[in-house]
């Protein structure tokens, strides 16, 4: 159960983070998300080898069909990648194999990638699902009607409705079918859980409501999330453009109040962009979480009030905590109108840049070069998701050096460098990292989401 329909399960073009982990139980790539560590491991590979640091060959499983039945080919594995390169299908996955030059097939079971340059995060973008050569490039095909490699696949699909049923011969058995319901309101989320016509509710559910849920007899777990709750700026204009206003409204806000008493204290107050567990956080540069200081915001501003919209979503808990967020704002001088906003929308006007400030969440930090997306000044739309039009040289040549090098150390020093410019010009404020939730019935009780916040586990409940 979940509370948001999923846009699409079409993994060239899924955005949203229901969209994307369903299409990550139907589809698989060549290499998968480990749940505990995040390091790529294969999946659709049975072994790879880097020829040198530009070359990359892999080869394929034998025992891997696609739901149709039709065999795993190294020719499907090229169609995609090109698919997804071809500027012509608009393929949000696109960034994943940008930096790929070409790719061939090497026989039916090995596949070589070339790359134009040398790329650190190659074998994480691989987690991108194969497609069927013959439906790779087809963008009028449903999303529920491409043919997959995983667990599951599709036997029915409608608003707010997606029936799985295990697949034969997928990259990882299945053992039951699954059912995918939306439920929109939380309420309603609660007492299915409670009247056991629900087994799985991952996150959705308020954490005041979950001790109740416990105390029915439900299972409640959780597990440090690799995400981030922040809030973005439109810096090139408006109330933001100004840095000392960016760093006051981050000063103003009770982030450690939010996440003790609305929160119920599952989740880790942000000290910096990446979350607790990563292996980036081993900091050249020490610190705590900045303490919550009005006066501190008040002087920044100089004793001024600053007037904004305040974009964020219209989840009743999301809703609730910004209003405590523009109380806080207000103490410090900073008036926000909060505008909560059905996901399509708030893209829609992210992309354009009609606001002035937005909460929102990277559902998945696992790969740190992924911020690229949304800080590298290449990226502002409609070429990536710089949203906050982030134009900063420090900025560029941290992400692009995290990129280039395969070295792990080199890697964590510079994307120390990228997080200490983002917090020092506030180019966004890190609020939390929210723990992976999940509500289950006892026959589902061995479940538990990634640190990502996948639901691949869901294949192995017995």
């Amino acid at each position: 159960m979940v509370a948001q329909e999923a846009e699409t399960i079409d993994p060239r073009f899924v955005v949203d983070a229901v969209g994307m982990r369903v299409s990550r139980l139907v589809h698989a790539g060549l290499f998968r998300l480990d749940p505990d560590t995040l390091e790529p491991v294969p999946y659709l590979a049975a072994s790879f080898r880097w020829e040198d640091l530009r070359t990359l060959d892999v080869t394929l499983r034998e025992d891997v069909r696609f739901h149709s039945g039709a065999p795993l080919r190294a020719a499907d594995v090229v169609a995609t990648l090109d698919a997804l390169r071809d500027p012509a299908l608009h393929a949000r996955a696109a960034h994943v194999v940008s930096a790929i030059d070409r790719v061939e097939a090497r026989g039916d079971r090995e596949v070589r990638i070339h790359m134009s340059r040398a790329h650190a995060t190659l074998l994480t973008d691989l987690e991108v699902p194969i497609l069927r050569a013959d439906q790779a490039r087809d963008a009028s095909i449903d999303g529920a009607a491409l043919d997959g490699l995983g667990p599951y696949r599709v036997s029915a699909m409608r608003a707010g409705l997606v029936d799985l049923e295990p697949a034969e011969n997928g990259a990882v058995p299945a053992h039951r079918p699954l059912r995918i319901l939306t439920v929109h309101d939380e309420n309603a989320r609660a007492l299915r859980l409670i009247g056991g016509q629900t087994d799985v509710a991952p996150s959705g559910v308020a954490p005041s409501l979950l001790p109740t849920l416990e105390h029915r007899g439900l299972r409640v777990a959780s597990r440090p999330g690799a995400n981030l709750v922040y809030v973005l700026f439109r810096t090139d204009r408006g109330p933001f453009a100004d840095r000392d206003a960016r760093r006051a409204f981050g000063l103003a806000i009770d982030r450690d109040a939010i996440v003790t008493d609305m929160l119920g204290g599952r989740a880790h107050v942000a000290s910096g962009i990446f979350p607790p567990m990563h292996w980036v956080e081993a900091r050249e540069w020490p610190r705590a979480p900045e303490p919550h200081d009005a006066a501190k915001a008040r002087d920044l501003l100089h004793q001024k009030h600053v007037s904004c919209t305040l974009l964020g979503s219209t989840d009743r808990l999301r809703v609730a905590i910004a209003r405590v967020m523009a109380q806080d704002l207000a103490e410090a001088g900073i008036d926000c109108e909060l505008v909560p906003l059905e996901l399509g929308t708030l893209l829609a006007r992210l992309g354009a840049g009609d606001f002035d400030a937005a909460v929102l969440e990277i559902p998945e930090l696992a790969e740190p070069n992924t911020l690229r997306v949304f800080l590298h000044s290449a990226s502002i739309p409609p070429s990536g998701a710089n949203r906050g039009r982030v134009r900063d040289d420090v900025v560029d040549a941290a992400l692009d050096e995290g990129d280039a090098t395969l070295d792990r150390a080199a890697r964590r020093a510079a994307y120390a460098r990228l997080e200490q410019r983002v917090l020092e010009q506030a180019y966004l404020v890190p609020l939390w990292h929210e723990d992976e939730v999940v509500v289950t019935s006892a026959r589902a009780a061995s479940f538990l989401p990634s640190s990502e916040g996948r639901w691949l586990g869901l294949a192995a409940v017995p």
